[in-house]
């Protein structure tokens, strides 16, 4: 038997030995999430296997190219573990393999759109999607009047469409005049901040009347879209793009799914596979592929169903909650796993409410609402519930959920008031430093309290929370 080198021994040593200091942030991490209510609507909580494959020895394994078409050599499981995640993404979202194609390498949502972007259209051809304070995202073509901000506004011309002002949803007759007008190329749908469902036949029309490409991003609700609870983009779109980690609940990544059969671009599947390598990106990330093989099997379980219906469940209740407490919603209400709370009408920004929702251990996130002068001061916070849900809560855990959040917001107003400022840096420390004659931190202090009992009563997939410890570096009041 040969002796292993010294300068190969740390290969063989675990982590906490090899790295205490990144060991011990991970366990902080893992102790603020079963200490916490994550209400981010981008995230979830992944499963036990899919956290065993992403982290296994795929990462191991270089693999330019497609399978059976690699730059490298020693690909023969590679190949196989890629055909059957492409596999089960096509049977996850019921299509037909005759019809449809898919790539699953790229590395998330934002890669994959500006892969499908360079797929479709050419620089400075014209593009439309659903504008930032609307509900839309990033990729799909946002810019201010100073400057283009993503890649997808500096490289293609945009122009957004919004929401009807009087019944906060997409205004599709606008979307139709507006392209009459400026005759785009590709038409996006799709948002992380919209609340309802989506009319893709009605984009499919003005789409066809200017000879476009039709993309749909659902990145947000992609897992409910597979579950058959929300609208087919499938049957209307040339190209369905989604994230794997929200709804999906899978690892962080991004799929590109095409038409085989499209009318206007024959050569779609080589078009998106050129796109993502060599044009965008360099080897996929194995391991990655690995954890979205075995999320997409989750996902075409019986039981897939189920989760989606409790996802929207759960939104439901948690907004009739908010509205029943006064609390203004966009659309009043939602179709999907978020809501979107417009902080507006109580004087109150969305950056105060996400800050003292982190120091009681609710994360959510600051958001434009539709109307907002600017998404960098956004008016108001967007909720989601697919990760609650993953940690077994349902409808009446909502009710509970959603008093914490009235709470939180009586007392941001306090804290407001104590701060004697507008800034953010004064509203935290009343809210974090106890002052003579001000009651802020003590409130926050006992809300913080209520929090942790409450999330430490649920399990956290994949984690044994029967051993866990709190780690060092993290101080709580008792």
């Amino acid at each position: 038997m040969s002796s292993t080198p010294d300068f190969n021994k740390v290969l063989y040593a675990p982590l906490a030995e090899v790295d205490p200091e990144v060991q011990n942030i991970i366990d902080k991490e893992t102790w603020r999430q079963f200490s916490g209510l994550e209400l981010i609507a981008s995230e979830n909580l992944t499963s036990r296997a899919t956290m065993e494959a992403n982290g296994s020895i795929l990462t191991n394994k270089y693999s330019e190219g497609l399978p059976n078409a690699r730059y490298y050599g020693g690909n023969e499981y590679v190949d196989e573990l890629e055909l059957l995640c492409q596999k089960r993404a096509l049977q996850a979202f019921h299509l037909d393999p005759a019809k449809w194609g898919v790539n699953v390498q790229p590395y998330s949502g934002s890669t994959a759109n500006f892969a499908a972007l360079t797929a479709l259209i050419q620089p400075q051809d014209r593009l439309m999607g659903l504008g930032l304070p609307d509900g839309g995202h990033l990729t799909h073509g946002y810019y201010t009047a100073k400057k283009k901000m993503t890649a997808s506004s500096i490289y293609f011309q945009s122009l957004p469409y919004g929401l009807d002002p009087e019944t906060q949803l997409i205004d599709y007759k606008g979307v139709a005049s507006l392209a009459k007008i400026y005759k785009p190329r590709l038409i996006i749908c799709g948002a992380s901040a919209y609340p309802r469902d989506w009319d893709y036949k009605a984009l499919r029309e003005t789409a066809d009347e200017h000879g476009a490409f039709l993309m749909a991003d659902i990145a947000h609700t992609s897992g409910l879209v597979a579950a058959g609870e929300l609208a087919d983009p499938f049957q209307y779109c040339d190209v369905v793009t989604t994230t794997t980690h929200k709804t999906l609940r899978g690892p962080r990544a991004g799929l590109i799914f095409f038409r085989k059969d499209s009318d206007k671009a024959k050569d779609l599947e080589k078009r998106v596979n050129d796109a993502v390598f060599p044009a965008c990106q360099g080897g996929p990330h194995n391991n990655t592929i690995a954890g979205i093989a075995t999320a997409l099997l989750q996902a075409c379980q019986p039981t897939w169903k189920a989760y989606a219906k409790q996802v929207i469940a759960n939104a439901t209740t948690l907004g009739q909650e908010l509205v029943a407490r006064g609390y203004k919603l966009q659309t009043s209400g939602t179709d999907n796993h978020l809501v979107l709370w417009d902080l507006r009408p109580l004087g109150l920004t969305g950056s105060k409410l996400e800050k003292l929702c982190d120091l009681v251990g609710i994360t959510i996130n600051k958001n434009a609402v539709s109307g907002d002068a600017s998404a960098q001061v956004p008016g108001g916070i967007r909720l989601g519930t697919a990760a609650l849900t993953s940690r077994d809560m349902r409808e009446a855990d909502m009710k509970v959920v959603a008093d914490f959040l009235h709470r939180a917001v009586q007392l941001a107003t306090v804290l407001q008031k104590e701060a004697g400022s507008k800034l953010l840096k004064d509203f935290v420390r009343v809210a974090t430093t106890p002052e003579e004659g001000k009651v802020g931190a003590q409130q926050v202090a006992d809300l913080r309290r209520e929090v942790r009992g409450f999330a430490r009563r649920w399990p956290l997939p994949g984690v044994d929370v029967s051993k866990l410890q709190r780690p060092a570096g993290i101080e709580e009041d008792e």
